[in-house]
């Protein structure tokens, strides 16, 4: 039985495979914790993940494929995503910016634009952002 056969098609199997890629992330460095489970729950719920859905990716998330998105605008949503569930810890290592460096060029990012989007939001992530970035997202109209 194959992946679709258990979750369907369609947006909602996208769903599935980036939700694994975040569980993937999260277990990167060793055990899932708390921080890190709570993001994940919320992750499934926005994704509309059903218990069952979400218990199957935790056991093995390894068996879900990155699926490219259409637009850069979803590309960087699920890019924030990741960076949300990795920074859960306050922290980034090699091995999760290795990881999600292969997610984004997963998604249908270049090798050098994955590299600068990920160098810039480990910037802002950790607060390392200039003080003109920093007045631009304040006078920014949402």
């Amino acid at each position: 039985m194959s992946i679709s056969d258990l979750f369907g098609s369609g947006e909602h199997l996208r769903n599935i495979n980036h939700f694994a890629c975040i569980v993937n992330l999260a277990s990167v460095d060793g055990e899932i914790n708390e921080q890190e489970e709570i993001l994940l729950k919320r992750f499934a719920q926005k994704m509309d993940i059903n218990e069952t859905e979400y218990k199957t990716v935790i056991r093995n998330p390894k068996e879900f494929h990155v699926n490219p998105c259409n637009s850069v605008e979803q590309r960087l949503e699920r890019l924030h995503d990741l960076f949300k569930i990795i920074f859960a810890d306050n922290n980034i290592d090699r091995e999760e910016e290795e990881l999600i460096k292969r997610y984004a060029i997963g998604l249908g990012f270049s090798s050098e634009a994955s590299e600068a989007i990920i160098k810039r939001s480990i910037q802002i992530f950790t607060g390392q952002i200039s003080f003109e970035d920093y007045r631009l997202l304040l006078d920014r109209k949402d």
